[in-house]
């Protein structure tokens, strides 16, 4: 009982250094925020930056809630926010059910390695008039984009997550009687699920940088095309509320991200405490 007692003394001192561990992980990375706004506020007001190409932080996020009070801002995130999904989504049904067949059957890895190597060597925006070709200037294009981008860092994460799953694991499977379909479902995924997840986040970066650059090619709605579109105009508060909303998006999209890995692991912090 006492030695019981002692380890849940240990478990418990270590979650708190834990969480103590975090709050100044935490304090530290708000620090280094604060410093970075107050020097763009500061900045252009004393003239070390031209106001007129950066204006001070107050100024922009006077601008940023003026869009956000006149809906203007909604209605190019939502369309943005609709293409990324799209091809976000598309991404994932795809490159998951292929990464695991790649990583798991060696004879199939060896014939379509060649073409992944290659086709995965070519760059988004050199493809985009091929896309326009093929799909036309209208929304399928910029889904296309998104899924070009998004699909390489999940499939290799995936293949990955697959292939280096602990091969001990395996063979206690293997010699419970599991067979392939259980094998598959009761290890290989849950052990590739962390690596899965490094390309969801990678996946999703990804497919807002690209829809961007996207929106600022051929687009008539979108952050993009907000940014470019300030930019001709010289509306350069409206440009940079329009890179902060999109810093935003990111930020929040890498966290719920973070946060469904968590919850989709808990077994292992679970399995570790008990």
């Amino acid at each position: 009982m006492n030695q019981k007692q002692g380890n849940k003394e240990v478990i418990d001192d270590e979650k708190r250094m834990k969480a103590v561990a975090k709050v100044i992980n935490g304090v530290k990375g708000m620090s280094i925020l604060l410093i970075f706004f107050a020097l763009w506020e500061a900045l252009p007001r004393i003239g070390m930056i031209n106001a007129a190409f950066l204006p001070p932080l107050s100024e922009i996020l006077l601008t940023w809630f003026q869009l956000i009070s006149s809906g203007k801002l909604f209605i190019h995130l939502f369309i943005s926010l609709q293409r990324a999904a799209s091809g976000f989504f598309l991404a994932l049904i795809i490159s998951i059910p292929l990464g695991i067949a790649i990583g798991w059957y060696k004879g199939f890895a060896q014939f379509v390695d060649p073409l992944i190597q290659m086709y995965r060597q070519i760059p988004a925006m050199a493809l985009f008039p091929v896309f326009l070709l093929f799909l036309g200037i209208g929304e399928l294009s910029k889904t296309g984009m998104v899924l070009w981008v998004a699909m390489w860092p999940l499939l290799l994460s995936t293949i990955n997550g697959v292939k280096y799953t602990d091969p001990l694991l395996i063979k206690v499977a293997r010699s419970m009687g599991a067979n392939d379909l259980c094998l598959l479902t009761e290890v290989i995924l849950p052990g590739a699920l962390p690596s899965i997840m490094t390309g969801a986040r990678l996946s999703a970066s990804s497919s807002i940088m690209i829809l961007v650059a996207a929106e600022m090619i051929g687009a008539k709605s979108g952050l993009g095309f907000m940014i470019i579109n300030s930019q001709y105009n010289f509306e350069i508060n409206q440009m940079y509320a329009a890179i902060v909303t999109i810093a935003l998006l990111g930020f929040s999209v890498n966290y719920a991200i973070i946060w469904l890995e968590k919850k989709l692991t808990a077994w292992k912090e679970e399995a570790a405490t008990a």
